[in-house]
């Protein structure tokens, strides 16, 4: 293999299915998302025993602090398998989040808190990549197709046309006509 030819050719696409459905959605906003919801759902029922003492954390409203975090966690799924509502999804995490702090036990000790609120802002934020635009590449056969020391030119890569503005000509400079066109807007390009 060399170096003009990337790994990710060569790996079948039967094992590379997780990585591209994980690419197509929220995933670590889901994840923090649901880890999140364990602590918030879990503490407010849980008990710790040091020796013979045991350390009750329940509060008054539990019944709340399981309901803030079963819909974390379901939340954190709808991420991963609904990724068309990932804002909804995302900001109900982080209003979850926000009452879950005075419910349960200060939102899970901080770190369910932490998580959801950070999992909500991530799936609040997250876009879905532009889809690639088909060009006309050469089939690659894993062999180089020129190489340096037959003195043939090296290999170009073709970059989308898409990905930059259009350039204009000089006859499209700013002048008095085109600001005046443009309300009394000058355009910088």
């Amino acid at each position: 293999m060399s170096a003009e030819y990337p790994a990710s050719r060569e790996v079948p696409k039967k094992e590379n299915r997780f990585k591209v459905w994980r690419q197509t959605r929220p995933f670590w906003a889901g994840l923090f998302t649901m880890i999140g919801g364990v602590p918030i759902a879990y503490l407010p029922y849980g008990d710790m025993r040091l020796g013979n003492m045991t350390i009750a954390m329940q509060t008054t409203a539990g019944s709340a602090a399981l309901i803030i975090g079963v819909l974390l966690i379901t939340l954190g799924l709808t991420m991963w398998f609904q990724p068309i509502v990932r804002v909804f999804a995302g900001v109900a995490s982080i209003v979850l989040a926000l009452v879950s702090i005075p419910v349960s036990n200060f939102g899970g000790l901080v770190v369910g808190y932490l998580f959801a609120l950070i999992g909500g802002a991530m799936s609040a934020s997250w876009a879905p990549a532009r889809p690639v635009e088909e060009t006309e590449e050469a089939q690659h056969d894993g062999h180089p197709e020129a190489s340096h020391e037959a003195g043939a030119e090296p290999a170009t890569e073709i970059v989308p046309t898409a990905a930059f503005p259009e350039q204009r000509g000089a006859e499209h400079l700013a002048t008095e006509t085109t600001t005046d066109a443009n309300g009394g807007r000058n355009s910088a390009g």
